[in-house]
């Protein structure tokens, strides 16, 4: 099975933000087109008296095809082919007894972490778009060596910061 690399993308959003769903558009969109796999995707709102509202789109089959990988990797790195095997089906076993990627502990951490009258919304995804660019690679002989997520505002706090140093 080729599965892409998997992100788990945190979202926060302020007691002020109009939720239109524009961004559920986007990532439907991205769905559509294959470009990515919400394999989990889950909605805290802490209320101003502090209790928790959750909701939570799981994906059955996607949370088994997760897990079975998941399985088949560490299988396969702690006793070659068939731990792979085993693994695989551990995994996806264990995946679907939970019916998700979150458990009740860490949403409860989350829901800790955020103000009242804040929501979050947490996704995991999978990238497919690159399966092909990693495989063209590895074809070739190549290895992926290291990646790193770089966001506009890491640009901008570098360019901050070399700021500072010139005007020293």
């Amino acid at each position: 099975m080729a599965m892409g690399p998997v992100q788990v993308l945190v979202v926060g959003f302020g007691a002020d933000a109009e939720f239109k769903g524009a961004g559920l558009e986007e990532l439907k969109k991205l769905r559509d087109h294959d470009i990515v796999r919400v394999i989990d995707l889950i909605v805290v709102h802490k209320n101003d008296d502090g209790s928790i509202d959750k909701i939570e789109i799981t994906d059955d089959e996607e949370i088994a095809k997760l897990g079975a990988f998941a399985g088949a990797l560490i299988g396969f790195g702690a006793a070659g082919e068939e731990g792979a095997e085993v693994g695989a089906v551990v995994g996806a076993e264990a995946a679907l007894e939970e019916g998700s990627v979150y458990d009740d502990e860490e949403v409860w951490y989350l829901a800790d972490a955020i103000p009242e009258g804040f929501t979050a919304a947490i996704a995991v995804l999978e990238h497919r778009w690159a399966i092909p660019l990693r495989n063209a690679v590895m074809e070739t002989g190549g290895v992926l060596l290291t990646d790193k997520w770089l966001h506009p505002q890491d640009l901008l706090a570098i360019g901050a910061e070399i700021g500072l140093e010139l005007e020293d």
